[in-house]
């Protein structure tokens, strides 16, 4: 929405330039930010940098802001399974086959043309596809995911997930039987190196940990709890994989012969926590299994008697 220009002072030599411009654009989140310097938006002296560049003294910065995108998300009158609602936050029961928000390909029918039914605001931060959104989940994943409302409260639990207060547990089915009760998979994750569209445990990756409990044991899987510490895309998937236990119906990550027939991953969101944007209460909620997931168990259950 326009070019900017800066001059660094003796008083932000080192500063990376993501952190610089963030902090000459207060409504802007630094991820925004990132997203545009990684566009080619910074220069600095005449050269595009990165995120991460550590400026000098004297240098001269050019950005340049993008005119928002002219594209219309549709409202559409799409059924929510609403956990609860209030005027910051809307926490919501997403079902597995559901995509999040509109991408390439897949701008109707997910999660945000329902939001925008349902609710009359939504945070703007992160533009005109993903209003409201601070956390994503797999289309093939379902359960609780929360949707901020204004601007304060979508930096407020944009904050927590960054720094790791916010509280997520999953319920999750594995191939194999998992001998020890508990454990911890810390692995950097990032692209695969081969296939673009897969994530894998790779050294140059993002910091990735993922604490998991054994709930229950069958003859052939296990039901374990997952925490996330960190939350990189695809995570439970690329870890648990990596540990030798890919997920049921993983199809990416896991076994290519199912025994069951599967839309996707055995993956839930079966916890979700938080403070409170305005409360600054500290807030649990509880998504149940969903009747595939159930029955699953069920079966696995009936077959050890």
């Amino acid at each position: 929405m326009g070019n900017y220009e800066y001059k660094v002072e003796e008083d932000s030599v080192g500063t990376r330039l993501d952190v610089f411009i963030s902090n000459n654009f207060e409504n802007k989140s630094r991820s925004y930010i990132q997203g545009i310097i990684e566009g080619g938006a910074a220069f600095v002296n005449g050269k595009c940098r990165k995120s991460n560049y550590k400026l000098k003294v004297d240098e001269i910065i050019i950005l340049s802001i993008p005119e928002p995108v002219g594209l219309d998300v549709e409202a559409e009158n799409i059924p929510l399974d609403v956990i609860y609602e209030d005027s910051d936050v809307i926490v919501i029961n997403k079902p597995q086959d559901m995509v999040v928000h509109p991408a390439p390909g897949s701008y109707n029918g997910t999660l945000v043309n329902a939001l925008l039914f349902h609710c009359k605001d939504l945070s703007g931060i992160n533009g005109v596809l993903r209003p409201g959104i601070v956390h994503r989940i797999d289309k093939d994943t379902s359960g609780a995911l929360v949707v901020a409302k204004n601007d304060n409260a979508h930096n407020s639990l944009a904050e927590q997930l960054k720094d790791h207060s916010m509280t997520r547990s999953y319920l999750a089915l594995v191939e194999g039987i998992i001998k020890q009760d508990e454990g911890s998979v810390d692995e950097p994750i990032g692209r695969h190196p081969k296939d673009r569209i897969k994530m894998a445990v790779v050294e140059s990756g993002k910091k990735a940990i993922t604490h998991y409990k054994v709930i229950e044991r069958f003859y052939n899987h296990t039901l374990v709890e997952c925490n996330l510490e960190t939350g990189r895309t695809h995570q439970i998937r690329v870890h648990m994989a990596k540990i030798g236990h890919p997920l049921v119906g993983d199809l990416v990550y896991g076994f290519k012969k199912q025994r069951f027939n599967l839309k996707g991953q055995v993956l839930h969101a079966k916890m979700l926590g938080f403070i409170h944007p305005s409360t600054n209460e500290y807030m649990e909620f509880i998504s149940p299994l969903p009747d595939y997931f159930e029955k699953i168990i069920i079966k696995l259950r009936n077959e050890l008697k």
